[in-house]
Order: C-alpha cells, then structure tokens, then sequence
C-alpha cells in the first residue's frame, strides 16, 4: 500500500482554507486557548519550523520539504515499508440487522493476502448517499469490534454507532491483539507480547504500531468499496488504544480529514508507547530523538481535536497543540486542531461525546 507525500485530496483542502470555504465548530477558540498553568512536567518540545541546519522555516514550501523528511524517518522507524502491497477487493457480510435507521453489518475480509478478519460495517438506513465514512478503532477491551457498533457494554464508545445515527458510515475494525475465530487455533490463546512475537516473525523489521496502522489503512479501503461512501469525507476516531491508532492513521493516511483522539496519551512518556506491541522499549531512552508534535504535524491542515480528561492527556498536553498551531497556520485560515480537557479521567463524559460528533460533523 503507498505511503504518499500531499496529495491531490490536501492540496484541493488547502484551496478551500485560503477561500474561507470549510466552517467549523464555535468552540473552536476555546480548544486553541492555553490552560491557566501548565501542570509540572509538562514537556518541552522542539520547535517544528526550524529544518536540520537550524535555520527557520517560513514558507509553506520550506515546510514540505521539511514535512517529507519527518515522514519518511517515521516511516523507516516503524518498518511500515516492510508490510506486503495489498488492498481488498471485497467483503462477505455473515449478519444483518436494521435499527433505529442503521444498517450494521459484520463482514469478513482479508486484512493481509492470506489472513482474513471480521468488523462491523454501519451504514445510515435512510440514506441514498453520497455520506461521509468514519474508521471507529476501539479501546483495550475484549469487546473489539462491538464496542465502537454499539453491541458493547459501554454505549458513551459507541462512536460507529453514535456517527451512523447521524448519517455517517463506520466500519469497526479489530485490533490484531485480539484474535479472531479465523486464526489458526495455535495463535489464539497467545497473550499480548507473543502476538507480537507472531506478527514480527511474519513481518520482519516491523512495530507493533506499523502492524495498527497497517490494519487500520486496509480497514478504510473496506469502507471505500461501499459505494456510497464519499472518498473525499473521511475521518477516524477512537479513545484509549484506538486514539493511539488514529493518530498514526490521521498522520500516515491524508484521506483522513478528521480525526479525534481521545485520552490516548500524546506524548511519548504519557503512557506506553514503549510497550512491544506499540512502539518498543527505545522510545523511552533520554536521547530518543522525536516526539509526537512530529506527527501532528503530518495532520496539518486537516482537523485534528485532542480530548483529554487530565488522565493520559490533559493540560500536559497543551504544548503539542501549541507546537503545530505555526505549522497549521502556514496553510491559511483558521488552524483546525485543538485540545479539549474534561478532566473526568479515563472515560468519555457526555461532554466529551458531544464534542467528538459536532467535530466530525463539521469537518467531514
């Protein structure tokens, strides 16, 4: 699967910034507004205007040639380069049910060439198309792929559900930590660091995280062979893990116009990204050299919205959107990303539900 530079979709998005074209939420000087005080340890990150030799960056050019270089040693240090060339050409749907004006759907698909998975799919009943598509990528939790369709035992993360209510399609992938029923029985019972294990022997040279993002980009090509779905109105969601993973997604895939992450920790010492099944152990020493203001970065200009609940993000997150508030301004008109703190922990409030739909509903 390509990994492309600004493509046509970004340069067209770009266009439709400088015209005033795209509107957004009312709230958004509120998530662009600094908390009264940064709480200890917040980090100090590197400025992202200033290219290899110091010298600073002014120009939206300037940055792109800076842009491609970020990209490319992230890419390199994830091994996503290594994952085979594949992109589905079909889906088999095993159920069906209508409800409430969804159509959902599981379906069974191949996630690599030889390795099939099953999501769910939730398209609006009542819709002739075409509507907007969402990838819905779940938390921790052994509910996988029936806690973003709504069959889970906590609705306030049922976002596939809650967006499909509201017009939108969604597809509920599973994370490859998680086995499926059509895995070889000797890897399903493997806990976590063997499923890495696992998946590295198949993939040498990969992260886990390349091995999510990965998933997560085959997962949109699924939502694409609906034919309704419109290509150019995409976004992804999650919280937790799956918050994680839309940050890679949103940075990596720039089909993605907006994105929401929802307390999955931003910073690299926030929680852990060090873990064998993100990351790795390297992003934890002292000289490790990147941070992920890098791939916030990637995002610009698309709208990005970082929740925190002053748990794995929150007022110590602020500096990240400070840091690519300048890269988002070299594109013109408002900068679309911001940071919203419930400060109720590591849940989703209704708050921070409401916040999440009105975002993607005005940016998609």
């Amino acid at each position: 699967m390509g990994i492309q530079g600004l493509g046509v979709e970004t340069l067209s998005l770009v266009g439709a910034l400088a015209m005033g074209l795209i509107k957004g939420v009312p709230w958004l000087a509120e998530v662009q507004t600094p908390p009264p005080r940064l709480p200890e340890g917040a980090p100090h990150l590197r400025p992202l205007l200033v290219d290899e030799e110091g010298r600073p960056i002014a120009s939206l050019e300037a940055w792109e040639k800076h842009r491609a270089r970020i990209r490319q040693r992230w890419l390199e240090f994830l091994g996503l380069e290594r994952m085979p060339s594949f992109l589905p050409s079909s889906f088999e749907v095993l159920q069906e049910e209508r409800r409430e004006g969804v159509r959902r759907q599981l379906i069974r698909y191949r996630v690599e060439p030889d390795l099939p998975t099953e999501a769910y799919l939730l398209l609006p009943e009542e819709e002739a198309g075409p509507f907007p598509g969402v990838v819905v990528l779940h938390s921790t939790s052994n509910e996988t792929i029936r806690q973003g369709a709504g069959l889970g035992s906590a609705p306030e993360k049922a976002f596939g559900w809650q967006l499909a209510r509201r017009g939108v399609a969604a597809i509920c992938p599973r994370c490859f930590l998680w086995p499926s029923d059509l895995e070889p029985p000797e890897t399903r019972a493997l806990p976590f660091p063997q499923r890495v294990e696992w998946f590295r022997a198949r993939h040498p040279g990969c992260r886990g995280m390349a091995k999510m993002l990965y998933d997560a980009r085959v997962a949109l090509e699924v939502l694409l062979l609906v034919p309704q779905v419109d290509k150019n109105r995409l976004g992804a969601v999650g919280h937790s893990l799956g918050a994680k993973e839309v940050l890679y997604l949103a940075a990596f895939d720039e089909r993605i116009q907006a994105a929401v992450f929802s307390e999955g920790g931003i910073g690299l010492r926030f929680s852990n990204w060090d873990a064998p099944w993100y990351l790795g152990e390297e992003v934890r020493s002292p000289d490790f050299p990147w941070e992920h203001h890098e791939l916030l970065a990637l995002v610009a200009p698309r709208a990005f919205l970082l929740i925190g609940g002053d748990s794995a993000d929150g007022s110590r997150s602020w500096p990240f959107i400070e840091a690519v508030l300048p890269v988002y301004r070299l594109y013109g008109g408002e900068p679309r990303v911001g940071l919203f703190n419930h400060g109720k922990g590591h849940t989703v409030p209704p708050e921070a539900q409401q916040r999440m739909m009105e975002w993607m509903m005005a940016y998609l």
